[in-house]
């Protein structure tokens, strides 16, 4: 039983950020694409990282240092990066969301 709970509270938190990154979208503040998310990070405008579980793992040790220069944190989103950006509201995909 304790596997079906654990799966019901990944599903949850799961549609908390997707919940969550729809309201963002909506505010306008957010960077989609990887050479917008450097110069932000560059430049010290980003906030918090999305990168998504399908992403190439030297993108993703890319993302990630320059995320701990900038002193960005980074959120590793359980889904692919179809399910990203569906949950992003585009109808393509998204690897990496910048806030």
């Amino acid at each position: 039983m304790p596997a079906a709970s654990n799966k019901a509270k990944k599903s949850s938190s799961q549609d908390n950020i997707n919940s969550k990154l729809q309201l963002v979208m909506k505010s306008g503040k957010v960077q989609l694409g990887l050479k917008s998310a450097l110069k932000s990070m560059r430049t010290g405008k980003a906030k918090l990282i999305l990168i998504s579980a399908n992403t190439p793992p030297l993108r993703k040790s890319e993302i990630e240092y320059y995320a701990m220069l900038s002193k960005t944190s980074v959120h590793h989103y359980q889904g692919s990066n179809v399910a990203l950006g569906t949950a992003a509201g585009k109808l393509f995909r998204v690897g990496w969301v910048f806030l």
